[in-house]
């Protein structure tokens, strides 16, 4: 069976995605902010749309990330792998540190200038909790392991 697919498939599919879409343009600008983005950082898409990231990236992080991001959008190459999933701390509206995992998409333009990024978030920040009690669980278990003998 080859059906066409809606005409509103890829707005339907972004707008709607259980995973947050933020699309950044070279400036580091949010041009396009889903739903999903809204419920994970807590940010309306009128608030996010043309802020720079640092909206969602906690501040002693910054400076390395526009570093990274600056180096990439010059034409460096990226030190991740195509498709990485990459894990680390955002901030929320409310102030809150999360977890998030993400990959990212790099997007050209016709001659093949890359013009901006879109990332594939998620929070992770319940799973990451659960691994790090789990961590000092272990920790504890094996500190204490000689303690008897």
């Amino acid at each position: 069976m080859n059906e066409a697919l809606p005409s509103d498939f890829f707005v339907h599919l972004a707008a709607d995605c259980p995973d947050a879409i933020v699309y950044a343009d070279a400036g580091g600008r949010i041009r396009y902010w889903n739903a999903a983005a809204t419920r994970i950082f807590g940010f309306a898409k009128q608030e996010a749309l043309g802020q720079r990231l640092d909206l969602i990236i906690p501040q002693r992080l910054r400076a390395r990330h526009w570093e990274g991001y600056d180096k990439v959008m010059g034409g460096a190459g990226s030190r991740y792998a195509e498709g990485a999933l990459l894990a680390v701390p955002a901030a929320h509206k409310d102030g809150r540190q999360i977890s998030i995992e993400f990959t990212i998409l790099p997007w050209r333009n016709a001659d093949g200038a890359l013009v901006g990024i879109a990332a594939f978030l998620r929070d992770a920040t319940a799973r990451f909790e659960e691994m790090r009690t789990l961590r000092r669980e272990l920790a504890a278990l094996k500190g204490g392991a000689g303690a008897g003998y």
